[in-house]
């Protein structure tokens, strides 16, 4: 049987541009598995990890014109945006590999035996070790942060975990050509190139779940694909963590208070976070609350102004297009749904931003209009205007996990007066990542990020973004009453390595 081809697609015509592999069949992702399994022993040397982590970096930099050219051509999300993930995605593995040189991540403690302690405690030594091969599912939307050498690919490298990548059907050719600059930046450090494995194809995401060389998984994507693998993960012989990121409605609370003092500002602002990325960010706000009342309606004619001069555009691909289309129409279509601009299609392969508004007495109780509180991917965010704090909380209450929630304050609340303590304390259950006066738009790397949240948001307590992205890959293990002959370095008492680490209850830097 002849192996089905695999496409590069022009999103903006919908015609193939190339073909650029064929489907993996079991045997390739076999064979891509145990080439990565092969590979660990690559990856013991923390300093060979740092090394590779930069040369990666500094070897995508030097190809950023034609990535971005590939990356444009695949998603037509712009030269622009682009160069901009591109050099965020070198930054994280930099960033990583500083965090590999300084070593804090294998939290090592030393507990020195004490016979006077009850019970007695023995000699124990503690740190991390590397879980093994992790599987990556690149994602649609960030094709360098969230892709073949993005935050998962970068974190578990650095945790010292070879990966195989399961590239998206939606920029084929650019997960070719940036897997090669991984393998090359491992060449340069005697690491085998099967450190960095690729496949392609929707069976090859299958197999690569179950293969029992296989020992932990990192997604981005949709709650269906998403909860399949997360099954399919928890169903093997031997269960491996899956994290993954599956949708997020990252609801928005505008207080009465906010929208009086500074509706229009409030009102731009959304407007632009909704149709960034063509409303493609995993992040985008779905669900905005705003009250009834004069501050609410001028905010509400901000946001028509602002999003109805924003020009028709591209989505990734044209089964996403369609997607949209079909939702959008849907919840548009649904009893007390007004469109002061409507979503959909704007031409055969563009389409146009909108939002839609809804009495948030509508939400507030189970029935029809739940569609409204389902994630629609694509420029498109739904404004349901509340009466009372009451009826704001009941709707709150009904949200399941998100990535962010945000809450709009004026300057009093913000400044600890009035309800501004109480809302973030109340929004707090809801997401990983609360925002005050922001928008939630943009995910910073920094040591202090999280991008998670409770479920559906993602599968685990974990985040993909951030410093602790690697705690993802690795597991703890104690070695009780060892010889310092028989230890690694890491665990000795004269410390070669100048880890950081707690040694009999004081923390050393």
């Amino acid at each position: 049987m002849t192996a089905a081809p695999v496409w590069s697609v022009d999103p903006r015509t919908g015609k193939r541009r190339e073909q650029v592999a064929v489907e993996a069949t079991a045997q390739d992702v076999d064979a891509a598995v145990r080439a990565a399994h092969a590979a660990r022993g690559a990856l013991t040397d923390r300093t060979v990890r740092a090394a590779f982590l930069r040369s990666a970096a500094a070897g995508l930099d030097a190809a950023r014109d034609g990535l971005v050219e590939a990356a444009d051509a695949e998603t037509a999300l712009g030269p622009a945006r682009l160069t901009g993930e591109l050099a965020r995605t070198t930054y994280q593995l930099r960033a990583f590999a500083d965090i590999v040189d300084e070593g804090g991540f294998l939290d090592v403690i030393i507990d020195h035996p004490d016979a006077t302690a009850t019970p007695p405690v023995p000699d124990l030594r503690r740190y991390k070790v590397p879980l093994g091969v992790v599987a990556v599912y690149s994602a649609s939307n960030f094709p360098f942060a969230f892709s073949v050498a993005g935050g998962d690919t970068a974190s578990a490298l650095a945790a010292g975990c070879p990966v195989v990548v399961k590239a998206h059907p939606d920029h084929p050719a650019l997960s070719e050509r940036v897997v090669e600059v991984l393998r090359r930046a491992a060449a340069e450090h005697g690491i085998p190139e099967g450190v960095a494995g690729l496949v392609h194809g929707f069976d090859a995401g299958v197999a690569l779940i179950g293969h029992p060389l296989v020992a932990a998984a990192g997604f981005t994507g949709s709650v269906r694909g998403g909860r399949a693998l997360f099954d399919a993960a928890a169903a093997r012989p031997v269960p491996i963590p899956f994290h993954g990121e599956l949708g997020s409605l990252n609801p928005v609370l505008v207080t009465e208070a906010a929208a009086a003092e500074r509706a229009e500002e409030i009102g731009g602002g959304l407007a632009a976070s909704v149709t960034l990325g063509g409303g493609q960010f995993c992040v985008k706000p779905g669900l905005v609350l705003v009250p009834s009342g004069a501050g609410g309606d001028r905010l509400v004619k901000s946001l028509t102004d602002a999003v109805g001069g924003t020009g028709p555009g591209v989505l990734l691909d044209h089964r996403m297009r369609d997607d949209f289309v079909a939702g959008a129409a849907e919840r548009a279509q649904l009893p007390d749904v007004d469109a002061p601009v409507a979503p959909g299609a704007d031409g055969e392969h563009t389409v146009s931003a909108g939002f839609l508004t809804v009495p948030a007495a509508r939400l507030a109780a189970a029935g029809d209009h739940d569609l409204l509180l389902e994630e629609c991917f694509g420029p498109v965010t739904v404004v349901a205007r509340y009466t009372d704090e009451a009826e704001a909380e009941a709707v709150l209450s009904r949200l399941p996990g998100n990535l962010t929630a945000t809450v709009q304050l004026s300057s009093d609340e913000a400044a600890g007066e009035g309800r501004g303590p109480e809302l973030l304390a109340r929004l707090t259950p809801l997401a990983g990542r609360v925002l005050v006066n922001g928008w939630p738009t943009g995910v910073a790397v920094a040591p202090a990020q999280h991008h998670g949240g409770p479920y559906p948001a993602t599968t685990s307590t974990s985040t993909s973004v951030g410093g602790t992205a690697v705690e993802r890959w690795l597991r703890p293990v104690v070695y009780q009453n060892a010889p310092e002959a028989l230890l690694p370095p890491e665990l000795r008492d004269d410390n070669p390595l100048g880890l950081p680490r707690r040694y009999d209850g004081v923390l050393e830097r």
